[in-house]
């Protein structure tokens, strides 16, 4: 076996056990090899005319599930779409709480199954906390950590600093790569979400797959 190989391997075996962990926390959890059957596997789970929110993911973009969506005739919130108002920014945030389905992804999740993330406003972990619709989460491999906290320290030091600079914040960690612990004006860790099972009455779904993606 090549060491290409060998590393799949391991990657697929760690994530069927992260998903048996998650099934036993109430989700309904399945591996994919790439973003691509990440994709397939979506847009086969959501239905035609669909309306789908999709909160600030970079990973869910990386798979082309937003465009996929489109052409079974969903119709696609996202309040990153470019030029909109403070209004229509607004009314975005509360139709992707209220759409059929949410697809957003995670700063990290634990080996236990604890799925965590960071925000700054606070409206995808609150979507992913409640809301009536469906939840799914597409999640590369990149994101598992050996535990609780190290899944904090990575939402902290891996995914926030690219994030603040993709962004344009004036924050250390945007300067240095580093997170500072700040208390920076345009400071993105401000809300923590600790996924411990799947909330009751919720569809939540957990798509891990076998490429890095996102932050």
């Amino acid at each position: 076996m090549t060491t290409s190989d060998a590393k799949g391997e391991a990657n697929k075996r760690l994530a069927e056990t992260i998903c048996r962990r998650l099934e036993a926390r109430g989700f309904t959890a399945a591996y994919v090899e790439s973003a691509q059957e990440a994709c397939d596997a979506a847009a086969e789970m959501i239905e035609d005319g669909a309306l789908v929110g999709i909160p600030g993911t970079v990973t869910v973009r990386e798979t082309g599930l937003p465009e996929r969506l489109e052409e079974k005739g969903c119709k696609i919130v996202e309040h990153w779409t470019p030029g909109l108002s403070a209004e229509e920014r607004k009314k975005a945030l509360l139709s992707e709480l209220e759409a059929d389905w949410l697809v957003t992804s995670a700063n990290a999740i634990a080996a236990d199954g604890t799925i965590v993330n960071i925000d700054g406003t606070g409206n995808r972990v609150a979507a992913i906390s409640w809301s009536p619709g469906k939840l799914l989460f597409i999640i590369g491999i990149n994101k598992i950590t050996p535990d609780v906290e190290s899944a904090i320290k990575r939402a902290h030091t891996t995914a926030t600093p690219p994030n603040a600079i993709r962004l344009g914040r004036k924050t250390p960690c945007a300067e240095t790569g580093l997170c500072a612990n700040c208390n920076s004006p345009d400071r993105l860790c401000r809300v923590v979400s600790l996924l411990e099972r799947a909330p009751i009455g919720r569809d939540c779904r957990v798509l891990l797959v076998g490429e890095e993606l996102g932050y």
